[in-house]
């Protein structure tokens, strides 16, 4: 089976495609990637030698690139994940989340249609999605496969407009999908502006921990280990035109995770309790920030029976622990035109 990973140099698209190569050895990995700030080939150096993987550079937003590549390796199955994911980013350059996340998906789709239309048996098109499309909750409530979508970012926006796309293209064309929305990832080489390895990173070089707001914005963390066995389920074993919701159970408000954080860092670097907890500081609130999303798992549960595997605690300490002792890739990650975006996004 010929599968093409989209964003496959990514944090999750990493991930995924190092657990696909090594457990389908009968497979064909295609791991298409345009490299950008948050892709990092060095990510995939324990498969890269692979006999059943292939790297290709490319931009999904180019069409005629990707109608050639499709027609080229006619591919079986397609796990998208390449997206622009960054929500601070959407705000400052809307439209290369639309170039990107919207006319991307929509090359995919078109390429998979135009080579499987006469014969859908055993092909399927997975579009990786998120929990922000659901909008914002109130203090009680969980966002389920039926929450009513309302994007408050031009991220979530751009998200849900490709989401909307593909169950079209299921209806439309019978296009044999599945879409998964997934809460808030952390875990091993995840790109550095994201919240906990952004954090981990200023802790180590004591630098200020930028915290929005009053910080009792409320998130669910999924480790990402978790999130890619499910995707292999899913992609495997899910229902065609269906939609799960894939959530990790660990509500945090932002300020309890990051004070928990501060407490395993000085543990794990030696330092005096309570030094790293004084590198707060809150900053101005972003513009349309979501208060709070809660994902409810129950469907992929009871269908496939997925469930996460171990609990936050467990998996922050499995993260902490894996960036402290990968200094030399964080360092690279965080340096030249990253350096300049972090001092524009956070003024330091």
């Amino acid at each position: 089976m010929k599968i093409l990973v989209t964003g496959g140099a990514g944090f999750i698209g990493s991930h995924l495609v190092k657990r696909l190569v090594k457990k389908y050895p009968e497979y064909l990995i295609f791991n298409l990637d345009a490299l950008t700030y948050a892709g990092n080939i060095e990510n995939l150096r324990e498969v890269q030698n692979h006999a059943n993987y292939k790297f290709i550079k490319g931009d999904i937003s180019n069409g005629i690139f990707i109608e050639n590549l499709f027609n080229s390796y006619q591919f079986e199955g397609v796990i998208h994940l390449a997206a622009e994911s960054h929500v601070d980013r959407s705000i400052s350059n809307p439209t290369v989340f639309v170039k990107t996340n919207v006319l991307g998906t929509v090359n995919l789709l078109n390429s998979s249609i135009n080579i499987w239309k006469n014969d859908l048996k055993n092909k399927r098109f997975y579009h990786v999605s998120t929990d922000e499309v659901y909008g914002s909750l109130a203090s009680k409530g969980l966002f389920n496969e039926q929450t009513p979508y309302d994007p408050k970012s031009p991220y979530s926006a751009s998200k849900a407009s490709s989401d909307h796309f593909v169950r079209a293209y299921g209806k439309t064309y019978n296009m044999p999908y599945v879409i998964s929305n997934c809460s808030n990832n952390y875990g091993e080489f995840h790109f550095p502006e994201k919240l906990i390895p952004l954090f981990i990173n200023n802790i180590i070089n004591s630098k200020p921990l930028p915290l929005y707001g009053d910080g009792n914005y409320t998130r669910d963390w999924l480790y990402v280990k978790d999130h890619v066995n499910a995707i292999d389920l899913l992609f495997h074993k899910g229902k065609n035109h269906e939609t799960y919701n894939i959530g990790g159970f660990n509500e945090y408000k932002n300020i309890d995770l990051v004070r928990l954080l501060c407490k395993k860092m000085d543990q794990k670097l030696g330092r005096e309790h309570g030094s790293s907890e004084k590198l707060i500081t809150f900053i101005k609130d972003r513009p349309g920030h979501d208060k709070r999303y809660a994902v409810d798992a129950n469907k992929i549960n009871k269908e496939l029976g997925w469930k996460p595997s171990i609990t936050f605690e467990e998996g922050l300490d499995k993260t902490i622990e894996w960036y402290i002792n990968n200094s030399e890739w964080l360092e690279s990650i965080a340096s030249g035109k990253y350096k300049e975006y972090y001092k524009n996004q956070y003024n330091r």
